[in-house]
C-alpha cells in the first residue's frame, strides 16, 4: 500500500487543512512472517517486543526471525489482551527504557496500549498484525481506560505496519467479523461527521471521507468470504481497516471512523468493567451499535419534529452513568457541545441532515443483509446487552464525548 501516494494526491486540499503523516510503511501479504526482520530494516536494533500468548502463537519464528536480523530483543508477552489500560501503558512504557523501537504483535488492545508508551517514551512504533479486527492499525489515537471510563487519546502513528494475510486468513472467524463490524461503523460515521460540519461548523474534508468510503467499499464487496480461510478477503479487509485508521491521522481526529455507533459501544464497555465484567470484542460491538443507530437515525429522518434549546435532564445523565463516571460526564459536558447550535437554525437544516442520511445510510435491512453474510453478530444478546443498558446507552452514550451527533441532538428535538 503506498501511503505517500495518498499522501500527495492529497496536496494542496480544498478543506484547508495539510494533511500529513510520518513516514508510514505498510506492507500487507502472504509470507510475510518470514521477512519481520527484514521489513523492519532502518528500524531501531535494541527492540522492545509486546504481544499475548494468542499472538505469539501464531506468529510461529518471530523472535527468531528479528534476532538473526540483527535486532536485540527484549519479549513481554501478556496472557490475554482485551482491554487497554492506562495501568498496562504505564507499564510498557516503563519497560522502554534502553529500547529505541516498539514492536506490537497482534492487534486492538495491544496495539493501543504500544501505541500511546511509545509515544509517551519518545520512540517509534512497529505493528506485526495477527488479525484483521479492529480499524486502528495506522490511527494516530489509542483508545484507553483510565479508572473503567474510556478516553482517545491523540499520540502517534506506526512506522511500520506489517500484515500476513496466510495469518490473518487463518484467525478466528469472530476476529474476522469483529473487523467487518468495525468497518460498517463508518456508515454512520461519515454521516455523523457532515451533520457535525452542517450543524456547528465543525472540520470536515471531503477527499478524507472518501479514504474511509474507499476503504469501506473494499471491504463490502467480499463480505461472503470474510469467513473463509481467504488471504485475499483478508487482505482487503486489512487494506480497508489501514485506510480508515490513516483517515484519522490525516486528520488527527477519529471523525473518518468513529460516530455515534463508537461512543454507544464505549458506553457498554465501561458499564461492564464498573461491574468487572470483561467486554466482548470492539469491532463486534461497534457492529452491532451500527444497526441501532442507523435504524435510530432512518427513524428520525422519518418522523415530524420541533426544534428547541437543549433541554436535557442532567440529573438523569449523571444517574445513568454513575457517581464513578460523574466527574468525567461533567468535565465533557461543560459547556454543553449543543450550547452554540441554535434551534432555529437547526429546523432549517433538518431537511439537509435528512438528505445527508438518505446519502450514506444504508437502510437497516441493507445493514442486517451485510452483517449476515459476513458472519458478524446482529444482536444485543450476542454481545451480552442487557435490555436496562441497552436502554441506557441508546439514551445517553452521546454524553461521553465533547462532540455533536446527530444522537446528541436529540434532547434539542420534540416529536408533533
Amino acid at each position: 500500500m503506498d501511503i505517500s501516494k495518498i499522501i500527495a494526491d492529497l496536496r494542496n486540499c480544498p478543506c484547508g487543512l495539510t494533511h500529513d503523516a510520518p513516514p508510514m510503511r505498510v506492507e500487507i501479504g502472504t509470507g510475510l512472517l518470514a521477512r519481520v526482520g527484514e521489513l523492519l530494516k532502518g528500524f531501531p536494533r535494541k527492540l522492545l517486543v509486546v504481544a499475548d500468548a494468542n499472538t505469539l502463537a501464531v506468529s510461529p519464528g518471530i523472535m527468531e526471525n528479528l534476532t538473526a536480523a540483527g535486532f536485540e530483543c527484549t519479549l513481554h508477552c501478556y496472557p490475554d489482551m482485551r482491554t487497554a489500560d492506562a495501568q498496562e501503558v504505564e507499564e510498557i512504557r516503563a519497560m522502554m527504557v534502553g529500547h529505541g523501537g516498539l514492536l506490537s504483535v497482534g492487534t486492538g488492545s495491544l496495539n493501543d496500549i504500544c501505541r500511546l508508551a511509545s509515544f509517551e517514551a519518545g520512540v517509534e512504533f512497529a505493528i506485526f498484525a495477527t488479525a484483521p479486527s479492529m480499524d486502528g492499525f495506522a490511527s494516530n489515537t489509542a483508545p484507553i481506560t483510565y479508572n473503567n471510563f474510556k478516553k482517545s487519546i491523540l499520540c502517534h502513528a506506526p512506522s511500520v505496519i506489517i500484515g500476513d494475510t496466510d495469518i490473518m486468513a487463518k484467525s478466528p472467524a469472530h476476529l474476522k467479523a469483529a473487523g467487518f463490524g468495525d468497518m460498517i461503523a463508518k456508515y454512520v460515521a461519515i454521516a455523523d461527521w457532515r451533520i457535525a460540519n452542517l450543524t456547528d461548523g465543525e472540520y470536515y474534508c471531503e477527499n478524507v471521507a472518501n479514504i474511509t468510503r474507499t476503504g469501506l467499499a473494499k471491504v463490502i464487496a467480499l463480505a461472503d468470504r470474510v469467513q473463509q480461510d481467504c488471504p485475499l478477503a483478508a487482505a482487503a479487509l486489512m487494506e480497508g481497516l489501514v485506510l480508515t485508521g490513516l483517515a484519522m491521522t490525516l486528520t488527527r481526529i477519529t471523525r473518518p471512523a468513529s460516530g455515534a455507533e463508537h461512543v454507544l459501544s464505549h458506553f457498554w464497555e465501561i458499564k461492564k468493567l464498573e461491574k468487572g465484567i470483561l467486554p466482548d470484542f470492539h469491532g463486534k460491538k461497534v457492529g452491532v451499535a451500527t444497526l441501532i443507530i442507523a435504524d435510530m437515525y432512518h427513524k428520525m429522518a422519518a418522523a415530524d419534529w420541533t426544534f428547541h434549546e437543549d433541554k436535557m435532564d442532567w440529573d438523569a445523565v449523571l444517574e445513568a452513568y454513575g457517581p464513578a463516571f460523574a466527574k468525567d460526564i461533567l468535565e465533557m459536558n461543560d459547556p454543553a457541545v449543543t450550547a452554540n447550535i441554535d434551534p432555529v437554525r437547526l429546523a432549517e437544516q433538518w431537511p439537509k441532515i435528512c438528505q445527508i442520511l438518505r446519502e450514506e445510510l444504508p437502510t437497516h435491512a441493507e445493514l442486517l443483509a451485510l452483517m449476515h453474510t459476513a458472519g458478524a453478530a446482529t444482536t444485543l444478546e450476542e454481545c451480552d446487552i442487557g435490555t436496562e443498558l441497552a436502554e441506557k446507552g441508546l439514551r445517553y452514550h452521546a454524553y461521553m464525548r465533547e462532540r455533536i451527533n446527530l444522537s446528541r441532538l436529540v434532547s434539542m428535538m420534540t416529536a408533533k
